[in-house]
């Protein structure tokens, strides 16, 4: 049984001051009992440290050793995993095993869970990148913002610009600072589709896959529209426009393939439901297929994903399930 979560784990701590014991001491402020399990993913979370210390040559021939949780509903399995991807700050996510099927049956493969892994780690990475480029971002989107609520004049050959142009806009950005202006309307031009990306159907299964339509065709997906919105919002649509232009899309790919590589956890719940049950002869569809697929997986494997390819060698597997019926 979990404990409230009365406040998050430390941030900022190194994994390197982080011995198994500490690891489980920080464990049991949200987890009660459960001191095999929380020694076993301790131990697990500093191999994993261990081993990037090592050199490269080295450290590709060592192999996590992966951990099943044999035990009821309720008893902290899922959020002893959550609680020590947090501790780490590493990409996590759980899945349940009976929502897959084998490739050619009606459901998800195996492999989208390593897509969505990906995905997530994109999105921590992104998140990041975000925070330390706000600043400059901000500064960029107020002077979009100021130039359109006063437009530079147009430049006389006789006189120039204006001369209180820069004086008038210094006040405009004292009131803007302020939310003075925030009820004031403005022009902007938004995407009609920010992302240019659509679900679809592949050869690997009923998944969702991201195609860059808009890299594809440009003409077609890279059009805008102009909306009139308050000063209030547009400053956030353009902040958000002028972080998407300062973050290199193909770093934020690579970082996040690198960290699901060497550090991402994937909790595969209700593994019990996939499992053979001895004296069953009746219809199990697609059961031992996805056994089959999971396996090559788990063992390490290569994902295709829309960031790029993704190796599975080294990502901490987690199982879980209650086995009442099939040990």
């Amino acid at each position: 049984m979990s404990t409230p979560m009365l406040e998050d784990t430390p941030q900022g701590v190194a994994l390197e001051n982080l011995p198994p014991r500490q690891i489980v001491a920080e464990l049991d402020k949200y987890v009660v009992g459960q001191h095999r399990a929380k020694r076993a993913v301790a131990v697990a979370l500093r191999n994993r440290w261990r081993r990037q210390q090592l050199p490269e040559e080295m450290a590709d021939e060592i192999y996590p050793k992966n951990i099943l949780m044999i035990g009821s509903t309720g008893i902290g399995k899922t959020e002893i995993a959550r609680r020590l991807s947090k501790l780490a700050k590493a990409p996590f996510i759980k899945v349940e095993a009976s929502k897959f099927t084998e490739v050619g049956y009606v459901g998800r493969d195996v492999e989208s869970m390593i897509r969505d892994l990906t995905e997530i780690a994109v999105g921590m990475v992104r998140e990041e990148r975000r925070a330390a480029i706000h600043d400059t971002a901000r500064a960029h989107a107020e002077e979009r913002l100021l130039q359109l609520l006063v437009p530079s004049p147009p430049i006389s050959p006789m006189t120039g610009p204006g001369e209180d142009l820069t004086e008038t806009r210094e006040k405009f950005r004292a009131k803007l600072r302020s939310g003075a202006l925030d009820n004031r309307e403005v022009q902007i031009e938004v995407d009609d589709n920010p992302s240019g990306s659509f679900e679809m159907i592949t050869p690997q299964g009923v998944e969702e896959v991201g195609i860059n339509i808009r890299e594809m065709l440009p003409g077609l997906f890279g059009r805008r529209r102009k909306d009139r919105v308050k000063v209030a919002e547009a400053k956030e649509i353009l902040l958000q426009q002028e972080a998407e232009k300062l973050i290199d899309r193909a770093q934020v790919a690579r970082e996040a393939r690198r960290r699901v590589e060497q550090g991402g956890m994937l909790f595969l719940d209700e593994i019990d439901k996939i499992a053979g049950r001895e004296g069953n002869r009746g219809p199990d569809v697609s059961r031992e297929g996805v056994q089959r697929d999971l396996l090559p997986i788990v063992e390490g494997t290569t994902v295709t994903t829309k960031y790029g390819m993704v190796k599975t060698d080294h990502i901490l597997f987690i199982a879980a399930g209650a086995f009442h019926v099939s040990r």
